[in-house]
C-alpha cells in the first residue's frame, strides 16, 4: 500500500488506544480490578494467498488500481452474511468522503437501521460514483473460499494481549513479537504462492476469523479495527464495521450496546474478514473489550495449486 500508511496507522493507533481503553484508577499501589481476566486471547483463522493480477493465474482484485482511486470505499458488501457465513458482493463501492463519528469522535460505520443512534453522532459523507474497487461478484466470491487454482490457504493464529490495568485486549502488528520484525502484517512471507515480485514480501492475501462472545448489556463492550486494506466485521451476521477498498490505515469502532437486537447474557458470533491487496504496507490492529472465544477453523487447502 501507500508509503504514508505507516504514519497514518501510528496516528490512528494512538487515537484508538486513547479513545477505547477501559482504564482503572492509577497511582502507586493501585490494584488491577481486571486481574482475574486472562492475560491474552489466541484466535485462529484462515489466511488465503493469491497471485497478483498480471501474474499467470493471478486474481484481478489483487494489485488492482481502482478506477475511482485508492481510498476508503464503502457499500462493497451486503449488510448480512450469506448462508455459508461469507460476505456477499453488493457493488464496486462508493467513496467515503468523511466517516460517521460518535460523540467521542470515534469513526463508526455509516448509519444502519439496525444500529442505534446516539446524541452527538455525526453522519458520514459518501460519494455516489462507482469506485471500481471490485471487479465482479464472481471474483469476490473467491476471496474467502478455498478455490483450486485461485488460492492456497493455511491456519493462522494471532494473540490479543490484555493491556495493563484494563479489560482491553489488543493485537498490534507493530508490537507483536512475530510481526514487529516483519515491518507490518505479513504472515506468509516466503510461503504458499510466495512473495510478490522483488519486494521480499507476500502482499496478496485474505484473512478470515470466526469467534464468539457473551453480550453484557451496559458494560461498554467495543471492538475496533485500525489498518488496511479491506476489512469487514459482522456481529450475529450483520455488518458493523465497513472499511472496504485499497487505502491507507483507517479505523472504525462498534459499540455493542448500539446493536439493539442483542440480548443480555446470550452468546453471539463475531466474524472478521480482512484483505491485503496492494503494495507497499500492511497494517493490522484490533482493540476490544469483548472476551472473544476461539473457534476451530475449517480444514485448509494448502495443497491446492
Amino acid at each position: 500500500m501507500f508509503t504514508n500508511k505507516a504514519k497514518a496507522f501510528g496516528m490512528l493507533a494512538l487515537f484508538g488506544a486513547a479513545g477505547l481503553a477501559a482504564s482503572v484508577a492509577t497511582g502507586d499501589g493501585a490494584s488491577d480490578q481486571y486481574a482475574t481476566l486472562p492475560s491474552s486471547i489466541q484466535l485462529t483463522g484462515v489466511v488465503r494467498d493469491f497471485k497478483a493480477r498480471g501474474d499467470s493465474g493471478g486474481h484481478p482484485d489483487f494489485e488492482l488500481s481502482p478506477s475511482g482511486g485508492m481510498t476508503h470505499t464503502v457499500n462493497m458488501v451486503q449488510d448480512e452474511l450469506d448462508q455459508n457465513g461469507k460476505p456477499v458482493y453488493r457493488s464496486s463501492g462508493v467513496k467515503c468522503n468523511s466517516q460517521a463519528k460518535d460523540s467521542q469522535g470515534r469513526p463508526r460505520i455509516s448509519d444502519r437501521s439496525y444500529i442505534g443512534a446516539k446524541t452527538g453522532d455525526v453522519a458520514a459523507s459518501l460519494g455516489t460514483s462507482a469506485m471500481g474497487a471490485l471487479t465482479s461478484a464472481e471474483q469476490f466470491g473467491r476471496w474467502f473460499t478455498d478455490t483450486a487454482g485461485v488460492n492456497v490457504s493455511r491456519n493462522l493464529a494471532i494473540t490479543l494481549v490484555r493491556q495493563p490495568g484494563t479489560n482491553m485486549y489488543t493485537f498490534n502488528d507493530r508490537t507483536d513479537a512475530f510481526f514487529s520484525n516483519r515491518g507490518g502484517f505479513f504472515p506468509i512471507n516466503g510461503e504458499l504462492y510466495g512473495n510478490y515480485s522483488n519486494t521480499g514480501k507476500n502482499f496478496h492475501f485474505t484473512y478470515e476469523l470466526a469467534t464468539t462472545f457473551i453480550y453484557e448489556r451496559g458494560k461498554g463492550q467495543v471492538f475496533t479495527f485500525t489498518g488496511d486494506d479491506d476489512v469487514w466485521v459482522f456481529v450475529d451476521g450483520k455488518l458493523v464495521i465497513d472499511l472496504g477498498g485499497i487505502h491507507s490505515a483507517v479505523s472504525q469502532t462498534v459499540e455493542l450496546d448500539r446493536l439493539n437486537w442483542l440480548v443480555d447474557g446470550r452468546e453471539y458470533s463475531l466474524k472478521f474478514f480482512f484483505a491485503e491487496r496492494h503494495t507497499t504496507q500492511s497494517n493490522f490492529r484490533m482493540d476490544t473489550t469483548l472476551k472473544l472465544r476461539n473457534i476451530d477453523p475449517p480444514a485448509t487447502s494448502a495443497l491446492f495449486d
